[in-house]
């Protein structure tokens, strides 16, 4: 005990000075200790964990594209009766009904033929004559596409071989002379060789008449030939027949020359 009270203040120091000595070593310990939650404090500040986002809804955004894909047709002609208004005239007296002005309705597109019919060339052997100097030929041409009623009308023909007339040309005889089987002869026309049979007549399709009709004024053309006189009168409108086949009528505006062919449909 007298040693403790002789040698307090020397204990009491000696313990002050290890007691620092211990926290001047476990200074850089906290030192760190400290840097570390510094450091940490500034990341959760400087580089906080960011949740991510949702995924958008884009369900609305995508309906919008596929509707512009698909643009909207906006037809403002043939339906619409605001901005393209239908005309209408009337029909001819005594009916007088309204009827609209459109395509296939009114003017040469509401044109009908209704009926188409060939015109031929026939040539027949008529007759055989048989005198002195030999057999001659009595051969029959109508043309039913000439131009004038007066030429349409069947002609005879007086003719022995080689014998050229303004039809045809008899080139051969096959048979008894006066009472052949066949004649072959060769059209001027078309330097087209034909036989000709005694009871066969030969027979050419030259062209063809038709017969029209256009109701909006109750019109009807019956045996109209092309390029013949008189027009088809249409709403005030003149037009000539230019062409006629088999399976069409070909008309031409008066005014413009604008052609519009008119398709035959026979009936069943």
């Amino acid at each position: 005990m007298d040693l403790l009270k002789k040698h307090y203040d020397k204990i009491l120091l000696g313990a002050v000075l290890l007691g620092l000595v211990v926290g001047a070593a476990l200074l850089p310990v906290k030192i760190a200790s400290e840097r570390r939650e510094l450091e940490e404090m500034s990341n959760q500040v400087l580089n906080p964990k960011i949740k991510p986002l949702d995924a958008p809804k884009l369900t609305q955004a995508e309906g919008l594209l596929q509707r512009l894909q698909s643009p909207l047709n906006l037809n403002l002609s043939s339906p619409n009766k605001l901005f393209n208004p239908m005309p209408w005239q009337k029909t001819p007296p005594p009916e007088n009904r309204a009827v609209k002005v459109q395509k296939g309705n009114v003017g040469v597109e509401a044109v009908v033929v209704t009926k188409i019919a060939p015109l031929h060339l026939t040539i027949t052997l008529d007759s055989v004559t048989t005198t002195d100097t030999g057999s001659r030929y009595v051969i029959g041409v109508e043309r039913e596409a000439a131009a004038t009623p007066a030429l349409r009308r069947k002609k005879q023909y007086y003719t022995t071989p080689n014998n050229k007339n303004d039809a045809f040309v008899l080139r051969e005889v096959k048979g008894a002379p006066d009472n052949p089987t066949e004649l072959v002869l060769e059209l001027n026309d078309s330097n087209e060789r034909v036989v000709l049979k005694k009871d066969v007549p030969f027979q050419r399709v030259d062209g063809y008449t038709a017969d029209l009709k256009y109701d909006p004024e109750k019109k009807t053309w019956l045996n109209r030939r092309a390029n013949t006189p008189p027009p088809l009168v249409l709403d005030g409108e003149d037009y000539n027949i230019v062409a006629i086949t088999k399976n069409e009528v070909i008309l031409s505006a008066k005014s413009n020359d604008k052609k519009t062919p008119i398709p035959f449909v026979s009936s069943p």
